[in-house]
């Protein structure tokens, strides 16, 4: 079966990680068929996704060109996607020590971002009963990862390697949903000024941009 694009990529619209890797095959003009899964529906727990992902997740990437290989995980797949075809490593690192640094702010942002935004976004919006301690803590727990942010990139532009590279790319999607856990009680420029500047550059590097406006559009606002 030949495929038009040489990846598959399984997302969803809203989900903040399939994005990365959208952004990510975008800025290395590596080309791509999105598949959003509808979790209303279930789609991503059905038998044909879960040969896929045995976890039932998304983002997975299959890479025609190697194989139909499949990845799943967005901070492996990130990883796939720049060893494998960034050739000048230009979004990673070549030193062992820039190599490190990137991969520790990448699994930061797996273990320490992702999930404490999830569970914020989860106890705010999902629980069936509102838990106000639930809410205070991830609530506290986002304000601790910035801060985190904020201690380095207050003294350094970008998290690792002296350039922007995947260790930043991973951390954009969930801060660009602040204001979904804050409203108005939080103001990111105000509180996080240094992370705030270093959103607003990722957020301005083409193939990030070019995700979000088409993340906008298929969310219809």
């Amino acid at each position: 079966m030949s495929h038009g694009n040489q990846f598959t990529l399984y997302a969803h619209k809203g989900g903040p990680n399939p994005w990365k890797v959208a952004f990510l095959l975008n800025e290395l003009g590596l080309s791509y068929e999105s598949i959003y899964l509808d979790f209303e529906s279930g789609e991503h727990n059905a038998p044909e996704y879960l040969k896929i992902n045995p976890n039932g997740r998304v983002p997975a990437i299959i890479d025609h060109k190697n194989n139909d290989f499949i990845v799943w995980e967005s901070g492996a797949i990130l990883l796939y996607l720049v060893e494998k075809y960034d050739v000048e490593k230009k979004y990673f690192a070549t030193s062992e020590a820039d190599r490190y640094a990137v991969l520790q702010w990448l699994f930061f942002q797996v273990s320490g971002q992702g999930p404490y935004y999830g569970q914020a976004a989860w106890f705010s919006y999902f629980h069936a009963e509102k838990l106000p301690s639930a809410i205070e803590r991830y609530h506290k727990e986002i304000k601790r990862v910035l801060g985190v942010l904020e201690s380095v990139l207050s003294k350094q532009q970008w998290l690792a390697a002296g350039k922007f590279t995947i260790a930043d790319l991973a951390f954009v999607t969930w801060n660009d949903g602040l204001s979904r856990f804050f409203g108005d009680r939080f103001d990111f420029e105000k509180e996080f000024p240094a992370t705030y500047n270093w959103h607003q550059r990722i957020r301005a590097v083409p193939g990030v941009k070019a995700g979000f406006d088409l993340k906008k559009e298929l969310s219809g606002h």
